[in-house]
């Protein structure tokens, strides 16, 4: 008897038990599964609405179900324990077992719906809007997953799979109370490298680097529409409603027959749409009214409804000119949310562009600004403590820094050359041992002895650069080969969790002590260096500060009045991002049709 068929019989003794919270892995899907079948008693089903054959690590085909929610359904899950009690089937090799799929299948599969969230401008509240409706939604027990056909971030984060997708979908997909977002929830993924050059990632892989022209000219009719079509119809077989964001703005009419992050999407997906109007703005109404005007009529027919969005003040003194708004361009106004002060993580960096601080608590922390900063977002869980992040662009900028940090960035060794020449690596060294300095990823590559690129990879021209000399780590360029991995793991010093991604090119020889073990598999592995007397840390892992143990650790270095500071019952940051998720879905349910938004969505039940 092969192990699936015994946990299937194991399961059919037990019975019909619902969630399983006792589970340590519970919600190992979304939150509100059902765990009756933790092992499907159909498997393999061959169905391909449902999973895939696929190539294993030994190398044979294998059928593969990772996506497939379907048996984990509740409503799914109870019949097909009832049919078994009702048959008396004590095996899943009984043969009538595929007859009850079969009638499983046609009872309760159906492909599920798409709506479409466009903004009138950049900055709209596209975003935080998808999330509030994906958790109304999963609040109503639909089962619901984001949507980006494309997104402009150096804000990624790693699947469970070790695929690369932009941030903002993964916190859209925390929630829709998804425990593993994927990369069919943000297939093309745009990352910058210059001012006109960006490499694109398709489905969480490097596909290539892309002008602007070349994008829209060849990469966008060429594969980019049949990617897009793809996964979207892969998310509709698999959720009740995919609800989609746009990007930028759906009325640009220059590239309008090219875009396929807005209306084109919105075509191949079959989706209505909801336009967003950030109020907070002069013009909002005129942004509405010529947003829809500019659109084609054929793709104008889309448009069922306007948010009015971020409202600060009274919303009610705002209905009149959403009357009047509704009767110019005859589409009503579902919504008119107030302003909503939030904690969540901001999706590009042109959410900073002209900060210069954040916060007000009195431990500085100073962040060296690189030119081509990536992942920024590691540092917003400090902002959970008493900390004042300053955003650091030259050497002067530095005085009263408590702590200083090199983040991310999408080149190490030409923003490492940008900091040597204005004088910000000699102020920074002037430092070492005075106060705690952190180098994350690319900032951590900078830090060691020697970056060699001997295929020019990471800079513009074959080179081996002199590194700060923090630690006498060796980073080489030797292949076009990103490193794309989740990490877990415990802190060295205290043995506490910590977690994290990795997301960069180039590999360090490690040559001080660790700060990490991570679990490799069947194997541990030692993770990042640390020279505690120098006061230098450095690691590959982004998201090192959402556990508390590291954050507790790094700062507990820093000093004031004489006194170290002692960070005192520090909190998980997902338990943060899932209390300003729920404020904000309570902020949109006081101003928004929900009722309305479903039957846009066309999943009335």
């Amino acid at each position: 008897m092969d192990n699936i068929t015994k946990k299937v019989e194991e399961e059919i003794k037990k019975g019909y038990i619902g969630s399983n919270h006792e589970c340590p892995y519970h919600p190992s899907h979304f939150t509100g599964q059902d765990c009756t079948f933790c092992y499907c008693p159909f498997y393999p089903c061959n169905d391909n609405q449902l999973g895939q054959m696929i190539i294993s690590r030994r190398e044979k085909e294998i059928w593969a179900c990772t996506y497939c929610l379907f048996i984990h359904r509740p409503e799914v899950a109870k019949f097909i324990m009832s049919e078994i009690n009702r048959l008396g089937i004590t095996t899943s090799k009984d043969p009538r077992m595929q007859d009850i799929f079969l009638e499983t299948k046609k009872r309760f599969f159906h492909i599920g719906k798409a709506l479409m969230i466009l903004g009138a401008t950049s900055d709209a509240g596209k975003s935080i809007t998808v999330a509030a409706i994906c958790r109304l939604l999963h609040r109503r027990g639909y089962l619901v997953s984001p949507f980006k056909s494309q997104n402009m971030s150096l804000n990624s984060k790693v699947t469970a799979k070790g695929s690369e997708i932009a941030m903002i979908q993964v916190l859209q997909s925390k929630a829709a109370g998804l425990k593993n977002p994927d990369h069919h929830m943000n297939p093309i993924l745009l990352k910058p490298k210059g001012d006109t050059v960006s490499q694109v990632m398709v489905e969480g892989e490097p596909f290539g680097d892309y002008n602007v022209e070349d994008y829209y000219n060849k990469f966008v009719p060429g594969p980019g529409k049949e990617i897009v079509r793809k996964n979207i119809d892969f998310l509709k077989e698999r959720y009740d409603v995919v609800v989609m964001e746009g990007a930028g703005s759906p009325a640009e009419i220059n590239i309008y027959d090219q875009d396929i992050a807005n209306m084109r999407a919105a075509e191949i997906a079959d989706a209505n749409c909801i336009l967003v109007v950030n109020t907070e703005w002069g013009g909002s109404f005129a942004y509405a009214v010529g947003t829809v005007e500019l659109i084609p009529e054929i793709d104008r027919k889309r448009i069922k409804g306007i948010i009015l969005n971020n409202i600060r003040g009274d919303p009610k003194k705002i209905e009149d000119g959403a009357r009047l708004l509704e009767s110019i361009i005859g589409i009503p106004v579902i919504g008119i949310i107030p302003h909503i002060k939030l904690d969540l993580p901001s999706e590009d960096s042109e959410a900073f562009r002209g900060m210069h601080t954040k916060g007000n608590g009195k431990i500085i922390v100073s962040v060296i600004k690189f030119p081509r900063i990536a992942n920024f977002t590691d540092l917003d869980p400090l902002f959970m403590e008493d900390t004042t992040v300053k955003f650091i662009s030259n050497p002067e900028e530095l005085k009263g820094s408590d702590v200083i940090i090199l983040p991310g960035t999408k080149n190490t060794i030409d923003d490492l050359l940008w900091m040597r020449a204005n004088g910000l690596e000699t102020a920074i060294s002037e430092l070492k041992g005075k106060i705690p300095i952190l180098g994350i990823c690319g900032g951590y590559q900078m830090m060691g002895k020697y970056l060699k690129d001997p295929a020019g990879i990471e800079g513009k021209v074959p080179q081996t650069l002199e590194g700060m000399g923090f630690f006498d780590n060796i980073t080489e360029w030797n292949e076009y080969k990103k490193k794309v991995i989740q990490d877990n793991g415990i802190m060295i010093e205290t043995g506490e969790p910590i977690t994290g991604y990795e997301i960069h090119m180039g590999l360090s020889t490690i040559v001080e002590k660790p700060l990490f073990e991570i679990d490799r598999y069947s194997s541990k592995e030692n993770e990042g260096s640390v020279r505690e007397k120098d006061l230098t840390f450095g690691t590959y892992l982004h998201g090192v500060f959402d556990k508390p143990a590291f954050r507790k650790y790094f700062l507990s270095f820093v000093k004031h009045d004489g006194k170290y500071v002692e960070i005192k019952n520090p909190r998980d940051y997902d338990e943060l991002l899932e209390d300003n998720i729920n404020i904000l879905a309570d902020g949109f349910e006081k101003g928004l049709n929900i009722e309305k938004i479903i039957d846009i969505a066309g999943v009335k039940r």
